[in-house]
């Protein structure tokens, strides 16, 4: 069949167009047809963490012309199972040190969905090779590495991005603009709920011995947390429970349900927390301790100086059950929050409420939202989503792009979320006596903050939930400080 006009057309011009130096060919973008996506273009991204939610990163990122799935590593060889046929072309490891040593020169960035304990020590090491890294909430196990997250992702120049796909939603840009415009006024009190946990907590420490799943390399998944042997209470689904591998339901969920708290205030670090939580006792009527663990519900209460020196606002949490009291101004039958918890802004001329990720802001009461004419747009969306937004900002390079949940915002928001955590494995550290001479714990105390110096002052022992000691063989990159 004789070529037509316009095909001989763009052949000359791509014959034309390419520049023999060294036998490269530059061949401008339009011309290589609609939807093409050249090589350069490409971002070829590696997954440590492909089973689970890792797997469904790795199908979200796919989702973009411009992702390329070059690599995958998992501990778990049924867990992952999916992600290898999704991406048979994609190099299979178990060890992600031993992929990024293998494989540094063909992958741009990585995506990090393990459990907590690995966060840090795996997008470290990623960000330390100049790849760009996309991690899952919460963004790291220990306060300390939060922090050094953040001065991390400066220092390497390198594009990321927390897994918190609630800070590119549309609604937390509204209710940032709602707030702005001074419709609740100034914020004071903050009250933020969630249904979880759903995974078992507030259980004395597995026993009994069981077999390793072949399947499994129980080492490896282990990570840097201190070897204890094999049970399937830890894994897959209920590790988040036990304070070696996981965060609880604050680390599962503040990053989601917080996230509107740290976009609308002036705030960063807390200056003080308390905590309580439930009672657990024991068949002989003792109060128990379980000092592995995460509770089965806790409220936690933080108080934030404002950054711009006009006081203080107070944050409450509340997991498990918990509640915080509802409203006067929420209407007969309106839902408080929504099925998984929501968030309610407390200001000196009105209130706010938002549901997980920040959707649905409005005022109360909700006759409001007509009543009042709501602020233009003045913040930009993110129209292709948390997810494709790294990508894109990972190819137009550091410094061209941004992205919603960058580490120099997650650190320190994932750090002041974790202060909740030190206050909780406090209370259960602590010991008294009651009048009979029994142990007793739970003794409740306000924890005093020293920012700066990442310090609680008033209760030293506290302080060693900061940050953890990695068993042998398990190592941050060298020349990492905060």
């Amino acid at each position: 069949m004789p070529l037509k006009k316009s095909e001989i057309s763009r052949r000359k011009f791509v014959k034309n167009a390419a520049v023999s130096i060294g036998g490269i060919m530059i061949v401008p973008r339009h011309v290589l047809g609609r939807g093409f996506v050249a090589p350069s273009d490409k971002l070829n991204i590696a997954g440590i963490g492909a089973g689970g939610k890792g797997g469904d990163d790795l199908h979200e990122f796919s989702n973009s012309p411009k992702a390329n799935i070059v690599a995958l590593c998992d501990v778990d060889d049924n867990r992952s199972a999916e992600s290898r046929k999704r991406f048979p072309k994609a190099k299979f490891y178990k060890d992600f040190r031993e992929m990024l040593a293998k494989e540094k020169n063909n992958i741009d960035a990585c995506s990090v969905s393990t459990p907590d304990n690995v966060h840090a020590i795996a997008a470290l090491t990623a960000m330390s090779l100049g790849k760009h890294v996309y991690c899952q909430k919460p963004l790291t196990h220990d306060i300390y590495e939060a922090r050094l997250m953040a001065t991390a992702a400066k220092k390497y120049k390198v594009i990321t991005q927390m897994g918190n796909q609630g800070g590119s939603s549309d609604g937390v840009r509204q209710a940032k603009e709602m707030y702005d415009a001074g419709m609740i006024g100034d914020v004071h009190t903050v009250q933020v709920w969630t249904n979880r946990p759903i995974w078992p907590q507030g259980l004395p420490t597995p026993s009994g011995k069981f077999d390793v799943p072949k399947e499994l390399d129980w080492n490896l998944w282990i990570g840097p947390a201190k070897y204890i042997d094999y049970n399937p209470a830890y894994h897959p689904w209920s590790w988040r429970g036990w304070s070696a591998f996981g965060t609880g339901a604050l680390g599962d969920m503040a990053c989601h349900m917080m996230d509107p708290v740290f976009r609308l205030l002036p705030i960063d670090f807390p200056s003080e927390v308390e905590c309580s939580i439930p009672t657990t006792w024991t068949p002989d009527k003792k109060e128990a301790k379980y000092p592995d663990g995460y509770p089965s519900a806790s409220m936690i209460h933080l108080k934030y100086p404002r950054k711009d020196g006009k006081g203080e606002i107070k944050v409450s949490w509340y997991d498990g059950g918990l509640l915080p009291n509802l409203p006067d101004e929420l209407g007969e039958g309106e839902q408080f929050g929504g099925d998984d918890g929501g968030c309610l802004f407390i200001g000196t001329k009105g209130k706010l409420m938002v549901d997980c990720y920040g959707e649905r802001p409005r005022l109360l009461p909700s006759k409001l939202m007509k009543e009042m004419a709501m602020p233009p747009k003045t913040l930009a969306r993110v129209p292709e989503g948390h997810y494709l937004q790294w990508v894109n900002a990972c190819i137009s390079g550091y410094g061209n792009a941004t992205t919603s949940s960058p580490f120099e915002y997650a650190g320190p928001f994932t750090e002041s979320i974790l202060i909740g955590n030190l206050a909780i494995r406090s209370w259960i550290l602590s010991t008294g006596k009651d009048k009979d001479g029994d142990d007793i714990y739970g003794g409740r105390k306000r924890l005093l903050w020293d920012a700066k110096n990442m310090r609680i002052t008033n209760f030293d022992e506290a302080n060693q939930f900061v940050k953890r000691e990695y068993r042998e063989g398990w190592s941050l990159p060298a020349g990492l400080s905060v």
